[in-house]
């Protein structure tokens, strides 16, 4: 979890995205999804577990479930990527994103909190996709603010095409990781130095 947004670090969720021979889509079935959910925070055990049961005694209805997920990723992934490459943004994966704001928004709530307010999707969690409105949210929030959207980079190490939301001082974070991608690069620069 290196795109320190929710949106991004589901876009991420393909290791080596701009690699033939490297590339691994850790999306390979529902249980994954629910798993990789899990993991980022956005579901809790028990739905975990119940979506897991779920998914086994309705696996089509979970298979399409990861179908349009995986989708949504690559839409998602397609217009941050287009934006940080300076290129236009394809109206196709805006028609796709803004069916999915379009769906999932019907079903927003305002919930008040102490101080302010909260935003609440009314989708059941025993629903296959009640995981994909935080990060439909998530993108959207980076989307609709200049100032969030500054900070969108695209990882400069080779094949990895891992996006990443800058959070240094300067916004001069090069890579999703200093530990591999930037590891790498210093790696490559140093021997191609003593060559």
């Amino acid at each position: 979890m290196v795109g320190e947004r929710l949106c991004l670090d589901f876009v991420n969720s393909i290791s080596w995205r701009e690699s033939e021979d490297k590339r691994r889509d850790w999306f390979t079935s529902y249980d994954k999804l629910v798993d990789w959910s899990h993991h980022a925070g956005i579901i809790g055990d028990d739905q975990a577990q119940s979506l897991i049961q779920k998914a086994q005694n309705l696996p089509s209805e979970a298979d399409q479930t990861l179908v349009q997920a995986v989708q949504l990723r690559e839409t998602i992934y397609r217009i941050f990527r287009s934006y940080t490459s300076g290129a236009q943004t394809d109206p196709e994966d805006l028609k796709v994103f803004n069916k999915a704001i379009h769906h999932y928004y019907q079903s927003i709530h305002l919930v008040p909190g102490e101080n302010d307010f909260s935003m609440y999707f009314g989708i059941p969690e025993d629903a296959f996709d009640s995981m994909v409105p935080p990060i439909v949210q998530s993108a959207v929030d980076i989307l609709t603010s200049e100032k969030e959207l500054n900070r969108v980079k695209r990882c400069e190490g080779d094949s990895c095409g891992w996006l990443f939301f800058d959070t240094s001082r300067n916004r001069s974070r090069r890579w999703c990781s200093m530990a591999d991608c930037g590891n790498r690069a210093k790696s490559r620069r140093f021997y191609q130095s003593k060559k």
